[in-house]
């Protein structure tokens, strides 16, 4: 990935082949499933370990450098897109995720009611649905 070492480098992180091959593979975008990232990087790499994909997924998002996402029901899955606070829509029919900008100006989702004492920095918001294929399916099975 151009930039990617001294990206890595900005946030305090050695660079290694692993993480630049995991940075490379979440700039393609998309919201990927560790086995999804670990095939890919394995394309980049003669060998990596599940483990060591694991590993680099969590220092990038320690570094704000990458986000993990748990959708209910859903393995964990992971994008480059980290530090904005934007959100997603996930299909309930196939399970595909979109992202969601979050509202210019005022975000009263960062402005809770009561917060029990804590400094809030970022607000985690999950639209279900169905997407335009799964629609058009269920429109076709009635």
């Amino acid at each position: 990935m151009p930039g990617g070492e001294e990206l890595l480098r900005s946030r305090g992180l050695r660079v290694t082949r692993p993480r630049l091959a995991v940075l490379g593979v979440l700039a393609e975008g998309g919201h990927l499933e560790v086995d999804e990232i670990t095939r890919r990087v394995r394309k980049r790499l003669d060998s990596v370990s599940t483990q060591a994909v694991y590993d680099v997924l969590g220092a990038l998002s320690r570094a704000g450098l990458s986000r993990r996402l748990e959708p209910a029901g859903s393995p964990a899955r992971y994008e480059a897109r980290a530090g904005d606070n934007h959100h997603h829509v996930v299909c309930r029919g196939c399970g595909e995720i979109a992202d969601i900008d979050c509202a210019v100006g005022a975000a009263p989702c960062l402005d809770p009611n009561t917060a029990h004492g804590f400094e809030v920095d970022e607000a985690e918001v999950t639209f279900w649905g169905l997407c335009p294929t799964c629609q058009r399916r269920r429109t076709a099975d009635v």
